[in-house]
């Protein structure tokens, strides 16, 4: 019998108890408080979805260096008048970036890059609190359930944590670099994409599920490994925005004429040409999505033959078109030479992936069991 199907015989059970009252009503408190709360959560995602799209444009226009300081609470406010413009633009042409790169640059021209990194930080600060705020509402009225306290005050450490990750990713094209830190920008976005991942996980655990059986357990650890392997993509992908590896090679199937291109090896010791070669970090990312597209076809094949027709199965089908959609946009990505409008499709639709993939492992769990505890009198 699966989690999905186990509510309603308890429900059943408890009704013919004297407290079948109390139980019917709590059961009924318990739906309303988790329907609020998955509304309160599906709006945090969509801001962090927009936060990550915003992030990405970052990274594509240069823009994210464009402000040097960290002031998490005075830098919501904007310069608001020409000499506070002055003294930002001034700050910036104390990086490298600016000395190498954008000598010369009007004060227009540093208002479009400043603008970009503004709103990628201000999208920030209203993640943290679109999140925060309801959660210590909602934990002060002891409407979150017990298993979930410390699940969601993780997530809300986690949200602090982003933002002193991010600055880390900054401060490091700040003294002896033009740009960020490959290995930074990576931590940053992944992060990102794993508290993305862990609130769709908690909101799927607070959806009614589906009463279909399990096919197997080998359909849900493969659930699973497509949810973490699409967050590797990630990781990869953000190595390869922090190196602009996209532009390595501007050819598919093939790369510079080859399967297998000359030049993957070329920095010593070998293991940093997965993190600082471009062509390798490229051609990694590549191998990566074939692999994945071959786990997702494996898994819908499977899910077909073992659960045809139940949910389960058609999330397989889902899942495995979504991944077919984002190779195809990271094949014309790769043949465009990485326009912005397309590079943050891809990297848009990535996230929805992931979210899905994570929806479609935990729906093989059932929901989160009510706790449910009614005080008898002696």
């Amino acid at each position: 019998m699966t989690a999905s199907t186990t509510a309603p015989l308890v429900e059943v059970q408890t009704a013919q108890s004297p407290d079948a009252g109390k139980v019917i009503a709590e059961q009924q408190r318990i739906r309303r408080n988790r329907a609020v709360q998955r509304i309160w959560l599906a709006i945090v995602l969509v801001a962090i979805f927009a936060l990550v799209l915003v992030g990405g444009a970052t990274r594509l226009t240069d823009s994210g260096l464009s402000i040097t300081e960290w002031k998490p609470v005075h830098g919501v406010i904007p310069p608001m008048s020409e000499a506070e413009w002055q003294e930002e633009l001034e700050l910036y042409r104390q990086i490298p970036e600016y000395k190498l790169i954008n000598k010369g640059m009007s004060l227009d021209e540093f208002k479009t890059i400043y603008w970009w990194e503004w709103a990628h930080r201000l999208l920030a600060r209203g993640v943290g609190i679109l999140f925060g705020v309801p959660f210590l509402f909602f934990l002060a009225t002891g409407r979150v359930e017990k298993r979930l306290r410390w699940p969601l005050f993780g997530l809300l450490v986690l949200g602090g944590l982003q933002g002193a990750v991010g600055w880390w990713m900054v401060a490091s094209g700040l003294v002896d670099r033009v740009d960020v830190s490959q290995y930074r920008l990576a931590t940053h976005l992944t992060l990102a994409c794993l508290i993305f991942a862990a609130i769709v996980w908690v909101m799927r655990g607070l959806a009614p599920h589906s009463a279909d059986p399990v096919p197997s357990d080998g359909l849900k650890r493969g659930a699973g490994w497509l949810a973490g392997l699409v967050l590797v993509q990630i990781y990869l992908g953000g190595l390869v925005a922090g190196l602009d590896a996209g532009l390595a090679s501007s050819t598919w199937p093939l790369m510079n004429g080859a399967i297998v291109p000359d030049g993957l090896l070329e920095i010593s010791p070998a293991w940093r040409n997965f993190f600082e070669n471009e062509l390798t970090v490229q051609f990694v990312h590549r191998l990566g999505g074939y692999l994945l597209f071959a786990l997702a076809l494996w898994h819908m094949l499977a899910s077909i033959k073992r659960g045809a027709g139940s949910t389960h199965c058609r999330r397989s089908i889902v899942l495995f078109g979504m991944i077919t959609i984002q190779a195809l946009i990271g094949i014309v990505v790769l043949l465009t030479q990485v326009p912005v409008s397309w590079a943050l499709m891809h990297q848009g639709w990535a996230v929805l992936v992931l979210g899905f993939a994570v929806a479609h492992w935990r729906g093989f769990y059932g929901p989160y069991p009510m706790e449910i505890k009614i005080r008898h009198r002696s």
